[in-house]
């Protein structure tokens, strides 16, 4: 597509950039958080209330679309967002993460992002479901069982078919607990794999939704030398923009963020791929993402676990019984203007399926208003600013 990215303000004293990224069904105001809808749809929600929440992109998951309906289907359909009715822009991931989380995290209970408590309990062995090799990988359905195998090839090509505007490069995302030698041989792998796809992408054109924009993936782990050294490598092979892989103990993600878009080209846009809570969001901006998509709000929505200027709330704890006020004084979503917590108490309590779409919208609406005001103080000169005073508000539970 070009030149499918500009920024329009910066600010002093962080990486955190205000932009626009081009797509074929719109354009995407950046800082931005995108909504996961993994199978098409972003659960509890549906594509007409996402627009009313502002939302301006949704990204989609290639492995379970690939399962089920299937991307034959999909490409019938007229590609991703035409099939879910959703107008805007959309993503698919690569699938890369479920090569971890049904490999190496298959059975572990783990996540993408580890933790030192993590790392020193016992976790029982389990048999994996995939297995990495340096062509792909071959994996069994959490479905039925069935074997499957994706390349970097395969992965492009179902990608192109589900025909969403910005797709990753297939990569390996291994476990965060994973030492410095495997983390440069699955870095190294994603790097083959990035050119691979890179290629694919190109031989098929211009995709079956239009132009769409290949994002190639940074890996690395936790360890600072494999994040530069990836950064810089990707950063060369001429993609459209980037996504940042996961696989670091959390509470380094603003130092493995910053390592890598001190490097990356500064006139592509940066995708940090499984981020949503309110917190890290901000240590996100200010590292120099660009956009990221998490599941986090909305599961956290359907847990009754209800985001707030102030911290995170429980609506299910009994102080709310009889608490006829907003989730949030002054939010602007359609659940804030027409219902009350005693209300939303009562739908969890009575397990109804609209507490979950009511507390998902609010959840939803919190995360990207908070990206729009981060945006509009960059604009300003002020981000660093709004940053503390939200921190100094907000208590994370």
């Amino acid at each position: 597509m070009g030149n499918s990215f500009r920024i329009e303000s910066s600010t002093d004293g962080s990486l955190a950039r205000a932009g626009v990224i081009e797509t074929a069904h719109g354009a995407i105001e950046t800082p931005a958080f995108i909504p996961v809808g993994t199978k098409a749809t972003v659960k509890a929600v549906t594509p007409e209330a996402l627009g009313t929440l502002r939302t301006q992109a949704v990204l989609a998951n290639t492995y379970h679309l690939y399962l089920q309906p299937g991307p034959e289907l999909l490409e019938s359909a007229g590609g991703l967002g035409k099939f879910m009715g959703w107008h805007g822009p959309t993503m698919t991931d690569s699938g890369g993460f479920q090569v971890f989380s049904l490999g190496a995290a298959f059975g572990k209970r783990l996540s993408k992002f580890g933790n030192r408590k993590e790392e020193s309990e016992k976790i029982e062995e389990s048999l994996p479901l995939a297995k990495v090799d340096d062509e792909g990988v071959t994996f069994r359905s959490h479905r039925d069982g069935s074997e499957h195998r994706f390349t970097p090839e395969r992965s492009i090509e179902i990608q192109h078919a589900i025909g969403a505007d910005i797709i990753f490069a297939f990569d390996e995302c291994p476990s965060p607990e994973t030492d410095h030698d495997y983390q440069r041989e699955a870095m190294e792998r994603t790097h083959r794999w990035a050119l691979r796809s890179l290629a694919r992408h190109k031989e098929l054109g211009e995709g079956s939704a239009g132009d769409q924009l290949l994002f190639g993936i940074v890996q690395g782990g936790r360890f600072e030398d494999l994040r530069r050294e990836s950064a810089k490598a990707i950063g060369e092979m001429g993609f459209d923009g980037f996504g940042i892989g996961g696989t670091f103990l959390k509470e380094d993600m603003g130092n493995a963020v910053r390592w890598v878009n001190e490097l990356l080209p500064k006139d592509k846009p940066r995708h940090l791929l499984g981020i949503g809570e309110p917190l890290d969001v901000l240590i996100a901006i200010e590292n120099g993402c660009d956009t990221f998509d998490c599941v986090a709000p909305t599961r956290a929505g359907r847990t009754g676990t209800i985001y707030t200027g102030e911290g995170k709330i429980n609506i299910g704890n009994a102080k709310f019984e009889k608490d006829f006020s907003a989730l949030e004084v002054g939010c602007d979503c359609y659940t804030c203007k027409n219902f009350t917590r005693a209300y939303l108490h009562h739908l969890f309590d009575a397990h109804e399926m609209l507490a979950a779409t009511l507390a998902s919208i609010h959840n939803l609406r919190f995360i990207v208003r908070l990206v729009e005001n981060a945006r509009e103080a960059i604009v300003r000169g002020e981000f660093k600013k709004f940053s503390e005073e939200f921190l100094s508000r907000y208590i994370k539970i």
